[in-house]
């Protein structure tokens, strides 16, 4: 896309409906779900996308922002739409902010479509698939599901390490606490092993509350705590200089 000379940082988001900012503006997750959006899709709404964590980091930091989160996204879509990036990225400089779903959504290709696939029993696939879908709902592993992504997160870590590019990942609302396997992040990761340092807990020990009593999803005020708690975090950490 395009970019203005005077800003010399790249900043790559990714991940669910706390990255998409969903609700934080307007009661919207997907763009689509707004008439005068509805030829953006799956995007997020741009009202809400502009109180984001991310965009105001990308503010804070004079970078341009290059948003890839979507609502109701599997860590499968956040690991191949980030790899696929990375795949076409040629700034060394970019910095890549991961923020993790729920260990057991997943992606299904489905007739030629790609649908995520949660376990809340609400998920809308072809009817041709209905059983299959009661199936994983009766039957996810929640432990599996778990391990599994811990160890894909860490391949993209490595990945990242091996392409010099500075990163840091958070979770949303799971965790892996009680994991055995547990890896030094090097400072990468914030509080993977700790069900008090996803972004939830934290926005909730600082005192925000969700936009509504039946959503999951934090308004634009918790929005910029988070990102100036994450601008702490990566100087604190030395992931990015200044």
């Amino acid at each position: 896309g395009w970019r203005c000379d005077c800003c010399s940082m790249l900043i790559y988001v990714n991940g669910d409906s706390h990255s998409a900012a969903a609700e934080a503006v307007t009661p919207h997750a997907f763009a689509e779900d707004d008439p005068f959006y509805s030829g953006m899709g799956r995007r997020p709404h741009p009202d809400n996308l502009r109180a984001s964590y991310g965009c105001v980091l990308a503010n804070e930091l004079f970078a341009v922002l290059d948003c890839d989160a979507e609502s109701a996204s599997s860590n499968a879509r956040i690991l191949r739409t980030t790899n696929q990036w990375l795949d076409q990225n040629s700034d060394p400089d970019a910095l890549v902010i991961i923020q993790w779903s729920t260990w057991e959504r997943q992606e299904w290709l489905l007739d030629g479509q790609l649908y995520q696939v949660t376990a809340s029993g609400t998920d809308d696939v072809p009817a041709a698939y209905h059983e299959r879908y009661k199936h994983f709902v009766a039957t996810v592993d929640w432990r599996q599901c778990r391990d599994q992504a811990h160890e894909q997160i860490w391949q993209l870590h490595q990945r990242l390490l091996q392409q010099g590019l500075a990163h840091v990942f958070f979770n949303g609302n799971n965790h892996f606490e009680g994991l055995v396997d547990q890896r030094d992040w090097q400072g990468h990761y914030i509080g993977p092993y700790d069900s008090s340092s996803t972004f939830a807990a934290i926005l909730g020990q600082n005192g925000f509350t969700t936009v509504n009593a039946q959503s999951w999803h934090f308004g634009a005020r918790a929005h910029e705590f988070w990102a100036h708690f994450l601008l702490r975090y990566l100087r604190d950490n030395h992931l990015i200089s200044g």
